[in-house]
């Protein structure tokens, strides 16, 4: 059996507040220290972040020394102090490199549709200025058109969308050149103390010390006259049905304000998990997420289908509802690799690929894909198979669901979105798709070339087909011979 684990793990719960510890004021003498030390430590933090959003170079042992001085605390609660302000530093440049990227991908994005809508209006006006233009075989690749309900042309729309896009692009030039002058922002949050832990310590951690139910924190050398040198309290147990945290190692603590209550995280290596799931050349199990269906698809040994399914979702849920909706099909899909001892395989998507492209898309598309957490529910499947011993693998999703359509949907009497999960799956067990002879017989394929090269040229072809307009079309199509003259009739 494979042994699988994961980097580290966090496990959070609200803080207790056993009757017996409280005081007066109905607060434990834990809470008191929190609420006394957390002031500290975000000053502290502050003048970090901005110590490191400097030119100077960070020397971490003599800034360490420096906040001991300054701030009345341990090495260790200043190597928290310095952790907590590099992560919100690290995490606001990341995130401006992020926005860069998007924005660039959108302008992209904004030049790609300008150029095509560009070119149409050019070679209609090219096809128009034709002598006998009514009588010609290839047509026109944009005719025009006028409503009467509006009182202009399909032109005169076009034209008004390619005035807009420019402005767009405008804006997003604008946008990125401020992005990159302007200096970088760091939103340093109140009511946070970090405390880093070390595999070489007692319980993992030299300030803060867990047994499995009371946890004792050393309290720094300003705090000492009113608090003593050390605060505990029982905060019992992170009980969970698949409990990973490990008795030994380093364990880093977290505790933060949130909702009126103070919040207790610990963060861990976990215990490694048995492999349940074999070897994925003996099978695995495809899925095609959708924003209100997830299909599936179990792959045998030799690449055939042996079952399949359907999970619906539904869309427009508030943000709790929508994520117990989440949890139940990864938990769900969890079952069904469990199942069938197999390991499951998804679509590597880039989602900054989708913010980027939303605009060039139709309302209705760019909707359905803003409104599903698509990121949430890949972190929430990892989580859960990780846990559970089971192998997540990511392929690349191009032209799958194609594939799908085209050679597996009528063979198999599947809905678009199994037969692409079927297409996935036979990815992830690096089985090749090549095209059924009923269309190499219509369309040229050249070996040299990679077979993706030939499901590109199909894609383009079928998207200048009137034959197939909608999904269900290709459950209609008796022979591809439409293809061969394709070319001629309808360029």
């Amino acid at each position: 059996m494979k042994v699988e684990s994961v980097s580290t793990l966090t496990y959070c719960k609200g803080l207790p507040t056993p009757v017996a510890e409280m005081n007066e004021l109905g607060k434990t003498q834990l809470e008191m220290f929190l609420e006394t030390y957390a002031p500290i430590f975000h000053c502290a933090a502050i003048e970090t972040v901005n110590h490191l959003l400097s030119d100077v170079e960070l020397n971490k042992s003599a800034w360490n020394t420096h906040l001991q001085k300054s701030y009345g605390i341990n090495k260790r609660h200043a190597n928290g102090v310095i952790s907590f302000a590099s992560c919100k530093v690290d995490g606001a440049k990341e995130n401006r490199q992020r926005h860069i990227k998007t924005i660039q991908g959108k302008i992209k994005s904004v030049e790609k549709w300008l150029e095509k809508a560009e070119r149409k209006l050019k070679l209609a006006r090219k096809f128009y200025t034709k002598k006998n233009w009514q009588d010609s075989k290839s047509g026109c690749n944009f005719p025009l058109s006028c409503s009467i309900k509006y009182r202009n042309t399909n032109a005169h729309y076009l034209k008004f969308q390619i005035h807009h896009k420019k402005r767009k692009f405008s804006l997003f030039q604008n946008k990125l050149q401020h992005l990159k002058s302007s200096p970088i922002q760091v939103s340093v949050p109140k009511g946070n103390i970090f405390i880093v832990g070390s595999k070489d310590e007692t319980f993992g951690n030299q300030v803060s010390q867990w047994d499995g139910n009371t946890i004792k924190l050393r309290v720094p050398s300003c705090l000492e006259s009113r608090f003593g040198k050390i605060v505990s309290s029982q905060i019992g147990n992170f009980h969970r049905n698949i409990n990973r945290l490990p008795e030994s190692g380093s364990k880093t603590w977290h505790f933060f304000y949130k909702n009126s209550k103070w919040v207790v995280a610990v963060q861990f290596t976990p215990k490694p998990v048995l492999q349940k799931s074999i070897s994925i050349g003996y099978g695995c199990i495809g899925i095609d997420m959708n924003p209100s269906v997830i299909g599936w698809a179990y792959v045998d040994s030799e690449g055939n289908l042996k079952s399949f399914g359907r999970i619906s979702l539904l869309m427009g849920l508030p943000s709790g509802k929508q994520d117990a909706q989440i949890l139940t099909a990864c938990l769900e899909l969890a079952r069904l690799a469990h199942l069938f001892e197999c390991p499951v395989v998804c679509e590597e998507l880039d989602f900054n690929d989708f913010k980027e492209r939303l605009g060039e898309e139709s309302r209705r598309y760019a909707r359905m894909l803003s409104s599903w957490a698509y990121s949430r529910f890949y972190q929430l499947l990892e989580s859960i198979l990780s846990n559970r011993g089971i192998e997540l693998k990511t392929v690349n999703p191009a032209y799958s669901s194609l594939i799908g359509l085209v050679k597996y949907m009528k063979m198999y009497a599947l809905s678009s979105d199994c037969a692409a999960a079927l297409v996935i799956g036979r990815r992830g067990m690096r089985l090749s798709e090549k095209p059924p002879s009923s269309i190499t017989a219509y369309s040229s394929v050249n070996e040299e070339k990679h077979v993706w090269s030939f499901w590109s040229q199909l894609n383009k072809i079928i998207k200048r087909s009137s034959r197939i307009n909608r999904r269900h079309d290709y459950f209609a199509v008796s022979n591809w011979s439409f293809l061969d003259n394709l070319n001629t009739e309808e360029a």
